[in-house]
């Protein structure tokens, strides 16, 4: 059974939507400015990890049943940066001009920062609330993994100047997000059963 919501979580995702809301400003301002497809796709990811972890702070006092249905939406909000990427790299298919090395990699090192850091934050709740703190935890943890393969594109980028790394970057950020709404898709799945066990 799903063990009940730590009243400390609250104030953690609260301070988790707020870091990635700033850096989603940041990151996206960047993206736009050298054209780069994985910035694009991370900026998105971080707008929607303030958007989950709101989502999360409404929702930790609900039912098993009502979490799991939040935690069914936030799979398929999960799904969102996956396809605005694959627009965004559609698009880049018209202008294959390599986003420039330094600020591509500088920008992604401040991403790994911010999203470790959530990451530390969340780590001893993830098994707390079910499908909600485990989207909140998975977002993260992820999120620092697309961050290395950005780093790793703005580097190669730096020795060969090509677009494909930093397309590469973006269709592993995209799988990544597809992965973590299936596991939060089977979390929730759990919750439902859950709940239907207590009320049995």
């Amino acid at each position: 059974m799903t063990p009940p919501p730590s009243p400390s979580l609250r104030p953690i995702v609260i301070r988790v939507a707020g870091l990635n809301l700033a850096y989603f400003g940041i990151e996206i301002a960047v993206a736009l400015a050298i054209g780069s497809v994985a910035l694009i796709a991370d900026s998105l990811d971080f707008l929607e990890d303030a958007a989950l972890n709101l989502l999360i702070f409404a929702g930790l006092g609900w039912s098993l049943r009502n979490r799991a249905r939040l935690g069914t939406v936030m799979a398929g909000i999960l799904l969102v940066p996956a396809l605005a990427t694959a627009y965004a790299a559609y698009e880049k298919f018209s202008d294959l001009a390599p986003p420039a090395p330094l600020p591509l990699t500088l920008t992604g090192l401040g991403a790994l920062a911010v999203n470790v850091t959530c990451a530390m934050m969340l780590t001893r709740h993830r098994h707390g609330a079910g499908s909600l703190t485990r989207a909140a935890y998975l977002s993260a943890r992820n999120d620092a993994a697309a961050n290395l393969a950005i780093i790793a594109a703005g580097l190669v980028t730096a020795l060969w100047a090509s677009p494909w790394p930093d397309l590469a970057a973006a269709a592993g950020i995209a799988v990544l997000n597809a992965d973590s709404a299936h596991d939060i898709l089977k979390a929730a799945r759990a919750e439902r059963r859950a709940a239907r066990a207590a009320e049995a």
